[in-house]
C-alpha cells in the first residue's frame, strides 16, 4: 500500500459483539503495512505488527511471532512514514495527545498514526486472555484481563489517533500497543508515564476498510457501546 493510509480489517463492533472466529491471514496484513495492532483468532492476545512481523502479545505476559497462515479477526495497519520526528517526554499517557495536537491541531477529524520508541519509566498493558465460549463479547473478557506494570523498559508503541466519530468502527482516541526491545514483553498500553522517547508522527485522510463476509458477522447486532468500549479500552 501507499505511505500512510490506512487498512483496516473488520469492525471494533464485530469484536464488541463477539465476532472473532476467523479473518484474514497474517501473511495478508504484512502486505498491507509496516506497523499495526489488533487481535488473534477468539481474542487470544493482542497483535503488533511491526517491521515485517506480526507478534502475539499473549496473557501472562508472553510473546510469540505468528505464523504467515494465523488468522486476524480484526487489525488496523498502515505503511508508515512520518511526517515529522521528535524528541518528547512524556507525563502521562494524554501526552501523547498533546504532542499531536501539537504537530496538527487540525487534525480533530482526520486520523493520526504514531511510532514511539524509548525507555519508559513506567507502563501498565493488558492483554485479553481469549473467549472462554463462543460469542463472548470484548467487554465481558475485559474484567478478566491480564494486567502487568513494567519499570524502565524499552521498548516500541505502535499507535492511531481515531475521530469521535469513528467509534465502533475503530477505537476513537488513543489506541496503543507496545512491544519490548527484546520482544519478550507487551500489550496493550492502559498507562504510561516517565517517558523520554522519540516519536515518529503522521496524519491520515485514507482508508481502505475491509469488512468480514462470513455468516456470523452478517448474523451479529453491530451497535455502537461507547461506554463498554472506554472501559475495556482504557
Amino acid at each position: 500500500m501507499p505511505y500512510n493510509e490506512i487498512y483496516q480489517y473488520s469492525l471494533v463492533n464485530a469484536l464488541m459483539s463477539g465476532v472473532s472466529d476467523s479473518g484474514i491471514a497474517v501473511g495478508q496484513l504484512i502486505e498491507k503495512g509496516n506497523v499495526g495492532l489488533g487481535t488473534f483468532v477468539k481474542m487470544r492476545g493482542e497483535l503488533v505488527l511491526l517491521d515485517g512481523k506480526v507478534y502475539q502479545l499473549q496473557a501472562e505476559g508472553s510473546v510469540r511471532v505468528a505464523e504467515h497462515e494465523e488468522q486476524i479477526p480484526y487489525a488496523a495497519c498502515t505503511n508508515f512514514k512520518a511526517q515529522d520526528t521528535v524528541n518528547v517526554t512524556f507525563d502521562t499517557k494524554d501526552s501523547v495527545d498533546e504532542i499531536l495536537e501539537k504537530f496538527d491541531n487540525h487534525a480533530s477529524n482526520l486520523f493520526m498514526a504514531y511510532r514511539i520508541e524509548g525507555v519508559f519509566k513506567k507502563l501498565k498493558c493488558r492483554t485479553v486472555k481469549g473467549q472462554e465460549y463462543d460469542g463472548q463479547p470484548l467487554s465481558e473478557l475485559g474484567k478478566s484481563q491480564f494486567v502487568a506494570n513494567y519499570d524502565s523498559i524499552e521498548g516500541t508503541i505502535v499507535g492511531f489517533r481515531a475521530p469521535q466519530a469513528w467509534q465502533g468502527f475503530f477505537v476513537a482516541g488513543e489506541h496503543m500497543h507496545f512491544i519490548s526491545k527484546d520482544r519478550s514483553l507487551g500489550g496493550h498500553v492502559l498507562e504510561l508515564s516517565g517517558a523520554e522517547v522519540t516519536m515518529g508522527i503522521a496524519t491520515i485522510n485514507n482508508i481502505h476498510l475491509e469488512l468480514p463476509t462470513s455468516e456470523k458477522f452478517n448474523a451479529a447486532k453491530l451497535s455502537t457501546d461507547d461506554v463498554g468500549l472506554k472501559s475495556v479500552e482504557g
